[in-house]
């Protein structure tokens, strides 16, 4: 009688999951292999906000002007509100959150858009968010722009030297920035109400920060409020907010009074990309982890 011989399955050892430090290095290769694949995306995610255009261009520098007037007019001229130079404390705020917003509202739905694509081809999804992080780097530096022409002509006593550090402030609010885009973008595969959420969340993360008000007004606060006061102090944008101030404007003093450009807080600064860089590795296992789900899922 034939013998019958039972096939033995085998398992690859390569297809075991690599833990968190496998995860972190194997997203690292993802995106520096997918590189050209990453520039491809923000650029044609930029063509598809008119970053090619004249129009598209000009309305990138018009914009932030625009909502720093909106702002000017609430609290200069409703408010009452006396602060030397507010139209420029006010914009050194409004130009890093429009940045920050754009690459979240972006990042939310970085991969949901792509289900299709995702679908039918193979390849690393953290590319997806990661493009939608870089792509927000435009707003910042056509920002810029305007940022220059108000301290040129309005406000020449204000420029300093300190104005150098502002690439250092944004490369630890690009951390930040991505880090939250990792995050944000893997939770909407699952929960498809993040995008509605963030827009409220955002509102009110804005106004809880020191955009439209300085660092001594929350100091003011904090004998009233403790508890709120202590939750501001955490909050990134306190930093970052302070920070960008700093050297951009100065900050303001009792009295609405103010003082000139100077250096920012290193320390709060530092604690922060520590932080960032911390909250970074966590959300990037988190997206690599749940990763395999997600074409099951869309």
């Amino acid at each position: 009688m034939a013998s019958i011989r039972t096939a033995v399955p085998i398992f690859n050892s390569s297809s075991a999951r690599p833990g968190p430090i496998g995860l972190v290095v194997e997203a690292a290769r993802d995106i520096w292999s997918r590189r050209r694949l990453v520039w491809y995306l923000v650029r044609a995610d930029l063509k598809k906000k008119g970053a090619d255009s004249l129009l598209g261009n000009l309305w990138w520098v018009l914009d932030p002007l625009l909502q720093m007037l909106v702002y000017v007019v609430l609290v200069e001229v409703l408010f009452q509100r006396k602060q030397p130079d507010y139209p420029l404390f006010i914009f050194a705020a409004i130009l890093p959150w429009k940045w920050f917003t754009s690459s979240v509202g972006d990042g939310i739905t970085a991969v949901t858009a792509q289900d299709r694509l995702i679908k039918q081809v193979h390849f690393p999804k953290i590319v997806l968010p990661t493009a939608a992080a870089v792509a927000g780097i435009a707003n910042f530096a056509f920002g810029l722009i305007p940022l220059f022409a108000l301290l040129l002509l309005w406000y020449p006593t204000r420029l300093s030297g300190y104005l150098l550090l502002v690439p250092l402030i944004a490369v630890v609010q690009l951390v930040f920035t991505v880090a939250l885009t990792f995050a944000v973008s893997a939770i909407n595969v699952f929960f498809r109400d993040v995008g509605n959420l963030s827009r409220h969340v955002l509102r009110l993360w804005f106004y809880l920060s020191p955009a439209l008000y300085g660092q001594t007004t929350i100091n003011q606060l904090a004998t009233d409020h403790k508890e709120l006061f202590r939750i501001m102090e955490l909050n990134p944008f306190y930093t970052l907010f302070t920070a960008y101030r700093s050297v951009i404007y100065g900050a303001e003093t009792a009295n609405n009074g103010s003082v000139p450009p100077m250096a920012p807080d290193w320390a709060a600064l530092g604690g922060l990309a520590l932080g960032s860089v911390i909250f970074l590795l966590v959300a990037t296992i988190f997206f690599k982890r749940i990763e395999p789900s997600f074409a099951k899922v869309l």
